[in-house]
């Protein structure tokens, strides 16, 4: 499924390739599930440009088809990847070999599918960005939705006492579920002052926001003096330009935006996080909810689900 102009879902256009065999370092992967995340809209809508023609998504599992020269995986493997070039939105791909986590037994595709980049960005944003240790207090925005669920669960096995902020009542409940501590409904309750109610007046340490626009004041707001502001997506649009001074007077505040691509730049560091999730998840210290599915050819309606918040955790493609 792909794209030859930048725009709303409609845009989405299947097309029949003929692959060719993989080459050096590659394998060719049959797809069994597709991951669908916040990033592959940026990636349609323009946001986030990319070559045109584009093949969306980032993030898959599947078996091993074929391999190319010098790839030692065999074929039949399990596999899974939130690594790599674009292109997951396809029955099958060839993709080098180093981009794939395999797979235990206790891991499904479809969990896998479901996990691995949410999971990966849960990972650098905890261990990472800012290493989360026993008793801080954690704001975590959009706690229900996929990485938020993730980052409640880790965060709880590090120590961390978990404040979510969630759209309904229903999704309190999911939040609350996945371990957040305490919710807040953003659209009835004032973030900061009740983050400060909770806090005792301190505020938090670090805020994890991928809301952008709606969110931005609120988390600067909920931070105590030297606190980090993570500002990892921008859900509700991007955030308006911030002068600097805005920063010193909340405290000395520190501000990033960061990327998952940066953090796993590195082959060992990739494998050492692929490794990490997916042991948590076959050891089911982190369990990922049924996801929201649909068929490849049906993207359109995924995408159209997710940019309205009717979603709660993952989706995924199945082709």
């Amino acid at each position: 499924m792909q794209f030859r102009e930048v725009g709303g879902p409609e845009v989405f256009e299947k097309m029949d390739v003929t692959l060719p065999a993989p080459g050096p370092g590659e394998v060719r992967i049959r797809h069994t599930a597709i991951g669908v995340n916040y990033i592959d809209v940026y990636h349609r809508t323009g946001l986030y440009k990319t070559d045109l023609p584009t093949i969306a998504g980032g993030e898959a599992a599947g078996v091993v088809e074929a391999v190319g020269a010098g790839v030692s995986i065999a074929p039949g493997t399990r596999v899974a990847y939130a690594r790599g070039p674009l292109g997951a939105y396809a029955a099958e791909r060839n993709i080098e070999v180093k981009h794939l986590i395999a797979l235990p037994s206790e891991v499904s595709d479809v969990m896998a599918a479901s996990a691995m980049l949410k999971g990966l960005t849960a990972w650098y944003l905890l261990h990472e960005t800012f290493p989360v240790r026993k008793g801080d207090t954690i704001l975590v925005h959009a706690a229900a939705g996929g990485v938020g669920q993730i980052l409640c669960q880790w965060g709880k096995l590090l120590g961390a006492r978990v404040i979510g902020t969630v759209g309904s009542e229903a999704k309190a409940i999911t939040a609350k579920q996945a371990g957040a501590d305490e919710t807040i409904l953003y659209r009835d309750e004032d973030i900061a002052k009740r983050v400060r109610e909770l806090t005792k007046g301190v505020g938090v340490p670090v805020v994890y926001d991928a809301v952008g626009k709606t969110t931005f004041t609120a988390s600067l707001d909920s931070l105590k003096p030297l606190g980090l502001m993570v500002s990892y997506g921008q859900a509700s649009g991007p955030v308006p330009p911030l002068e600097l001074s805005e920063l010193v007077k909340r405290g000395s505040l520190f501000l990033t935006r960061p990327s998952l691509k940066d953090y796993v730049a590195d082959d060992a560091a990739y494998r050492r996080a692929g490794k990490m999730l997916v042991t948590l998840l076959a050891e089911k210290k982190l369990t990922i909810k049924p996801p929201q599915r649909h068929a490849l050819d049906k993207v359109a309606d995924a995408h159209r689900a997710l940019e309205a918040r009717e979603t709660s955790g993952s989706t995924v493609l199945i082709p």
